[in-house]
């Protein structure tokens, strides 16, 4: 029998973080391939200066060159398809670990054993956010072992800045994922919104600089703690991650709260 909850928690999640893992390494894989062709044709930054502002925001393209190894990593992967990744997981897991254990009826089974609400709640939380965490790294480490073949020089402590960051977004979904499914138990409730917020808080943190009214709300989207600081270009931003660190706290207490106080179905 596994020692812990954490790790049973993380043996029961390793063909998912392998699986992820290869993925995510083929992922930057493409990337790199395509970097040859694509950082000498000048027609790559000329399509993104002519495409509307708006749209430049929302792919994170302004200012973006194209032919250096930041501008394209930066639009090319976390913008859009790495933090994808990151969610699609982080919010897998805070939906299973609880709501879906209730699901398969393994959770009465659990806490049928000597073993607190609040322990239960805090050592899957510690598995997914080291998943999570772990996710970012072989991310990283494919952005440098994989781009030094094809002259696609990246600092490695930006790198590990945005890795970094990256993986506090990731966390801060998979919390609130968590914080849903041990609160209502509902996989499907606690699935959808993280996915909805996540969507609006992109949407808000991307247009804030040319929608008036949505600037005073972009600081609290998650998004802009993950990017808005430009993590691969100026390095870890500390208020930022404690923003994030914060957040999860909140979530987290909210999850232990709500998880104690609620019936389990059997």
């Amino acid at each position: 029998m596994l020692a812990s909850l954490f790790t049973k928690t993380l043996y029961d999640q390793r063909r998912g973080l392998l699986g992820w893992s290869v993925s995510l390494v083929l992922l930057v894989g493409m990337y790199v391939v395509l970097w040859p062709s694509l950082r000498d044709q000048p027609s790559m930054s000329d399509f993104l200066k002519q495409m509307p502002e708006a749209f430049r925001y929302l792919f994170a393209a302004t200012g973006a060159d194209m032919s250096t190894p930041v501008g394209y990593v930066q639009v090319e992967l976390l913008s859009f398809m790495g933090p994808i990744a990151v969610l699609v997981y982080a919010i897998g897991v805070g939906v299973a670990v609880i709501g879906g254990e209730e699901d398969h009826h393994t959770m009465d089974l659990l806490l049928a054993n000597p073993v607190g609400r609040t322990r239960v709640v805090l050592e899957k939380f510690t598995a997914l956010a080291l998943g999570t965490f772990l996710l970012a790294a072989v991310t990283g480490v494919s952005l440098v072992g994989l781009g030094s073949f094809a002259d696609m020089n990246l600092p490695a402590g930006d790198v590990a800045a945005a890795m970094l960051h990256l993986a506090l977004l990731g966390v801060v979904f998979g919390a609130l994922a968590l914080t849903l499914s041990a609160s209502t138990g509902r996989t499907g409730l606690s699935r959808g919104i993280p996915a909805v917020v996540a969507v609006v808080a992109y949407v808000v943190n991307a247009l804030a600089p040319l929608v008036d009214w949505l600037d005073p709300f972009q600081k609290l989207s998650p998004y802009y703690q993950y990017i808005g600081h430009d993590p691969l270009r100026e390095g870890v931003d500390g208020p930022s991650v404690l923003v994030a660190v914060a957040t999860v706290a909140v979530l987290l207490g909210l999850a232990v709260l709500g998880f104690r106080r609620r019936d389990i179905a059997a």
